[in-house]
């Protein structure tokens, strides 16, 4: 026996074999179809970036985790992007500025972040998703919640979630505390966990007015429907937090006129991006699944790191996280195999090979079962590969069996309805 090679892959990175393959491209489809109905042309990143020009558009988080290597053809230090907006920022900066806004940009892509292997996380992220540069105001944000919506309508989801919240609100009531870093971390860590009772336990420990009190106390409890805006506006009175809750508003009137009001959660507490998005947050959630599936949001200041000053805003899914939130649905929807294995028995080949190219031509996916066996070793391999049908030429060109893989239901056609295209599975 030959000897067993160590093939082990390196931790936190997957291979996807055929079914599983399948799913991630009709999820890939299925997301470029809705992004191209929206008007978004696609745009394909480098896989390696110049680490310098890259950490520009990487906050601290996402820095720390790049990959990085030396270049040995330039000496300098190249990495591979854990992130695609960064680099849909700098095309947009660098290559694209001389073009009219607003850019409608699409992707898909793999990236890698390096994680603390103890806990066994991904370290590779398949992202797609787009980024709307050029446009400001709260018609511009509700697109993109609504293409989140249609996004996963297109792929299957029914029970989901799309959770909202706005980094401006949030700045208008935390950028003024009396805090030092630590104790400024401590109480955005406690707001984030939605704990009450230990944040209570750490206000009472802090130089904070009893308004500013009141106001942080109120912020993991800003999670439900629209009637969380005015709970909100109750309970904070800065302006800078008023503002952005009329931004919200105006979102909220637009995503009831797109109809997709009966997906979207308000959750006024969310610290994700605080340091990195300047309005609108949301990221997408299905019913049963822990982690999130998408995540987007506005990021004005991104492309002027790049010298081209421009409001932004985007989302982009994690397919890995849709594809085993979605794996049993996929199931019914996913093309995992050929549409027909096509066996011969005679020495003459040539009117099978002929048969495959018309079948292809009329638009099936066909293999030859070229290796020499006999047709129930043939039916047994086509189950096995994800064939649905069996196609066997029978001693009389004229007239074929097709067989149904799953049941071993035989069907009689001719050749004559394959050829005139009047043949159908």
């Amino acid at each position: 026996m030959p000897n067993t090679i160590e093939t082990r892959l390196p931790t936190g990175v997957k291979d996807f074999l055929p079914v599983k393959a399948a799913k991630l491209d009709y999820l890939q489809n299925s997301l470029r179809s809705i992004y191209r109905s929206w008007g978004f042309r696609p745009v394909a990143p480098a896989v390696l970036e110049d680490l310098a020009v890259l950490e520009l558009g990487l906050g601290t988080d996402l820095r720390e985790k790049t990959f990085r290597f030396d270049d040995r053809q330039t000496g300098r230090l190249v990495a591979f992007p854990p992130d695609i907006t960064p680099q849909i920022a700098r095309i947009a900066a660098t290559r694209m500025r001389e073009m009219p806004l607003p850019f409608r940009l699409c992707y898909s892509g793999r990236v890698l972040r390096h994680t603390e292997q103890r806990l066994g996380k991904d370290r590779e992220f398949f992202q797609s998703g787009v980024e709307l540069i050029g446009l400001s105001g709260p018609e511009a944000d509700a697109e993109m919640i609504a293409m989140a919506v249609k996004c996963l309508q297109a792929v299957g989801a029914t029970e989901f979630t799309i959770d909202i919240g706005q980094v401006e609100f949030l700045r208008g009531i935390l950028d003024d505390l009396p805090l030092n870093s630590a104790q400024f971390l401590a109480v955005r860590t406690a707001i984030s966990a939605k704990d009450v009772s230990g944040l209570q336990q750490l206000l009472k420990e802090l130089p904070l007015t009893d308004q500013q009190h009141t106001e942080l106390l109120a912020l993991p409890r800003l999670y439900g429907g629209r009637e969380v805006l005015a709970q909100a506006r109750q309970a904070i009175t800065n302006s800078a937090s008023q503002k952005a809750l009329d931004n919200l508003e105006k979102v909220l009137e637009v995503l009831t006129v797109y109809g997709v009001e009966e997906h979207i959660t308000l959750d006024l507490g969310e610290m994700r991006g605080f340091d990195y998005h300047s309005g609108l947050i949301f990221q997408g959630f299905l019913s049963g699944f822990g982690r999130a599936v998408c995540s987007g949001g506005r990021y004005d200041g991104l492309t002027e790191r790049y010298g081209f000053p421009a409001p932004a805003t985007g989302f982009a899914f994690n397919l890995y996280n849709l594809l085993f939130a979605l794996d049993r649905i996929l199931d019914e929807r996913a093309e995992e195999g050929t549409d027909i294995l096509l066996f011969s028995s005679e020495r003459d080949k040539e009117p099978a090979q002929r048969l495959a190219a018309t079948l292809r031509n009329h638009g099936y996916s066909v293999a030859r079962d070229i290796i020499e066996r006999d047709q129930t070793a043939s039916l047994d391999y086509a189950r096995r590969m994800h064939y649905r049908y069996l196609l066997v030429c029978n001693d009389s060109a004229e007239k074929l069996t097709l067989i149904h893989t799953l049941d071993s239901k035989e069907i009689s056609v001719t050749l004559a309805s394959i050829e005139s295209g009047q043949f159908q599975i």
